[in-house]
C-alpha cells in the first residue's frame, strides 16, 4: 500500500510519515506558550494546543491539495469564445514564510482561452491552494499564473495581488495601511500592451 503523501508543490510530493504527529505539534504548541511566561496548565490555555494545531491544519492545508488537478476539468463547447475572462477581488488569506503573520489580500486573475475554459469556482480554489501555504507573494503571484498556463494553455494569462502583510503592519517597521501589488503576465498579456491595459482596466 503506498503510503498517504503530502503535495508541497506540483509533482513533489512528501511522505506522510515525515511530518510530525499531532501531539508532537500540540507539545510545541505548548512549550511556546511557556516561553512566552504563562503557564500551559491554566484554564484559560489547557485546550489552547489543540486548537492551534486545528488552526494551522486549516492555515495550511493547500500542501495537501493539487492545483494542476482543479484545473483539469474543462469545458470546450463555448461557440468560439475567444475574448478576455476576468475573475475580479478574490479575497484570501494566507501566511508569509518569514514570520509566519498573515497576508490578507485580493486577486485578480485573467485568461484568454484557446478552445476551452474551466468553471470560475476552480479559478478561486486554485488561488486559495497557494495561499495556504508559508508564502511570499512575488511566488505565489507566479504560481497562479504558471499553473494555469500550463494546464490551461491559453493564449494569455494575467494575476494581479495586491495584500497587507501582518509582518510590516503589526511588527517590525509598523506601517499600517500599506500593501504590496505584483503581477504576472503571460502569452498575449505580456506581449501586447493593449490585452494588459485591458486587464489592468478590470482591474486595481
Amino acid at each position: 500500500m503506498n503510503p498517504k503523501v503530502h503535495i508541497l508543490d506540483r509533482g513533489v510530493p512528501q511522505p506522510e510519515t515525515q511530518r510530525p504527529s499531532r501531539s508532537e505539534v500540540e507539545a510545541a504548541v505548548r512549550t511556546i506558550i511557556r516561553w512566552t511566561g504563562e503557564d500551559p496548565d491554566r484554564d484559560g490555555l489547557v485546550e489552547t494546543p489543540a486548537r492551534v494545531t486545528r488552526s494551522l491544519e486549516e492555515f495550511f492545508s493547500g500542501y495537501g491539495q493539487d492545483p494542476a488537478e482543479i484545473l483539469e476539468k474543462t469545458f470546450e463547447e463555448i461557440d468560439g469564445y475567444d475574448e478576455m475572462i476576468v475573475l475580479r477581488d478574490i479575497r484570501f488569506e494566507s501566511h508569509c514564510e518569514h514570520h509566519i503573520a498573515p497576508i490578507i489580500g485580493r486577486a485578480w486573475v485573467a485568461y484568454i482561452p484557446d478552445g476551452r475554459v474551466v468553471g470560475i469556482s476552480k479559478l478561486a480554489r486554485v488561488i486559495d491552494v497557494y495561499a495556504k501555504r508559508l508564502q511570499i507573494q512575488e511566488r505565489m503571484t507566479a504560481q497562479i499564473a504558471n499553473i494555469i498556463n500550463d494546464v490551461l494553455k491559453p493564449r494569455g494569462v494575467g494575476v494581479i495581488i495586491k495584500a497587507t502583510h501582518h509582518c510590516m503592519t503589526a511588527r517590525g517597521v509598523h506601517k499600517p495601511g500599506t500593501d504590496l501589488v505584483t503581477s504576472r503576465m503571460l502569452g498575449c498579456f505580456r506581449d501586447s500592451t493593449l490585452t494588459r491595459r485591458e486587464f489592468l482596466g478590470m482591474a486595481v
